[in-house]
């Protein structure tokens, strides 16, 4: 008797993790070329606006303001930005947000070859926040237009590890054009030419754009949505605060410099090394999490790779070590990734496709929020008190709001894997469908 098809299926091996699946789609690897060299242009023009500024003033004050500059846009734009990706052509937002920050850089170029007035340079980093506030809800919402839904985590981690490695390079990068032309102007024409690149690639992406909604919504309304959808989500709401807070308290990336002038005595070269290091531990981690199977117990992963962090942070603000301080950096940034890859994937497996550009304008101004006031927090606390106590509170505070989320959102603590199970998929689709007929008239 030939044996049955169960014992057959059960009879072959399992199928084998493809660390490389989502880089084997044509398209995703235009999306992640194209983010690597504008991310790498973008960082490249963060050091060169900082050292031009200081060298034309010589005020802190001045650099605080480029700060200020480009996270006002992202409050006030990111919301509307959200809502025009779910209405629009994402690969045509990101085309035009493109050719803004394309404007933008060369506009800066030429007031850093001209000396010009410093009111048009903090203008045109104005320009590079409106840009920005509407390229990123479009841009990450593109990769589930290029790999299909069970590559989705593959995919966040790829997408992870490029934006490490741009960060890895990209500062140095920019140190090093400016020291071989004595000037910041290459730089920015070097970003001009990454937007363009950019651009050409979004152009030759293939993949069928997302479907338009059939009836669009109003600004108010498509934003309320997205906001109550999230207030929903008791899964993507935890993710997002332990990611927020984490960034808002571990402050310690913010008083390097500090730390490693006088509290570790290892001046400008050991500065680099210390930026560099939670980078680099994230890139390994990305690395290693690609070559992994996907994860079972999300959610115990995700507290636990916060509380890793917060644990880092404190050894860094204890440490007296340059070797040791450099661990806790690199673990620090490795564990920072698995938060990173963990929320991304939920962001794109846990939520209606109509709802993507919502969902991550509003991811991107909590970071945002979180980046700029925890550089502001830390800083105000180590003058308060001083630079240790401020990491190692940060530390501390990290690991309580863990402990929070943990309690309050019981949801994240028992996540099983980042996909949902095909009822909860289901659920997502019909109450996407119910959204959708709500907006129509019961009377014509």
């Amino acid at each position: 008797m030939e044996p049955s098809r169960a014992a057959d299926a059960e009879a072959q091996p399992p199928e084998r993790h493809d660390p490389y699946a989502a880089l084997r789609f044509r398209d995703f690897r235009l999306v992640l070329a194209g983010r690597f060299i504008a991310t790498l242009g973008e960082l490249m023009i963060s050091v060169a606006i900082g050292w031009e500024l200081y060298q034309r003033t010589g005020s802190a004050l001045a650099l605080g303001l480029v700060g200020l500059t480009l996270v006002i846009p992202v409050f006030l734009f990111s919301l509307p930005a959200g809502h025009v990706a779910d209405n629009y052509n994402r690969q045509r937002i990101v085309i035009f947000s493109q050719a803004l920050l394309l404007v933008a850089s060369l506009a800066l170029a030429a007031l850093s070859w001209t000396q010009g007035a410093l009111s048009l340079i903090y203008a045109a980093l104005f320009l590079i926040g409106v840009g920005s506030a509407f390229s990123s809800p479009a841009a990450s919402t593109l990769i589930p237009q290029t790999v299909p839904p069970e590559m989705f985590e593959n995919a966040a981690t790829w997408s992870s590890s490029i934006w490490q490695l741009a960060a890895v390079i990209g500062p140095a990068l920019g140190g090093v054009v400016i020291a071989l032309t004595g000037g910041a102007t290459l730089v920015y024409l070097l970003d001009a030419c990454a937007s363009v690149i950019y651009i050409t690639l979004m152009l030759l992406i293939q993949s069928r754009p997302a479907a338009p909604p059939a009836k669009r919504e109003t600004t108010l309304r498509s934003l309320a949505d997205g906001l109550r959808f999230l207030g929903s989500s008791q899964v993507l709401l935890a993710a997002i605060t332990l990611d927020m807070f984490a960034v808002l308290l571990g402050g310690a990336t913010t008083l390097l410099p500090i730390f490693a002038k006088d509290i570790l005595h290892v001046g400008p070269v050991g500065l680099g090394w210390l930026r560099a290091a939670p980078s680099v531990g994230a890139v390994l981690m990305a690395l290693t999490i690609a070559h992994t199977p996907p994860f079972k117990r999300a959610g115990r992963v995700l507290l636990w790779a916060v509380v890793v962090f917060g644990v880092a942070t404190i050894v860094f603000g204890l440490s007296r070590n340059f070797y040791l301080s450099l661990a806790a950096l690199l673990v620090l940034g490795a564990a920072d990734n698995i938060s990173v890859v963990i929320r991304h994937s939920l962001l794109l497996l846990r939520t209606p496709d109509a709802m993507r550009g919502r969902i991550a304008a509003v991811n991107g101004i909590f970071i945002s929020a979180s980046n700029e006031l925890g550089g502001f927090e830390s800083g105000l606390v180590a003058w308060l008190f001083t630079p240790v106590i401020s990491v190692v509170l940060g530390g501390v505070g990290t690991i309580v709001v863990v402990l929070a989320v943990a309690l309050l959102a019981p949801e994240m603590r028992n996540l099983g894997a980042l996909a949902p199970s095909p009822e909860a998929e289901e659920s997502l689709v019909r109450e996407a469908e119910f959204e959708a007929t709500a907006q129509e008239p019961l009377v014509d």
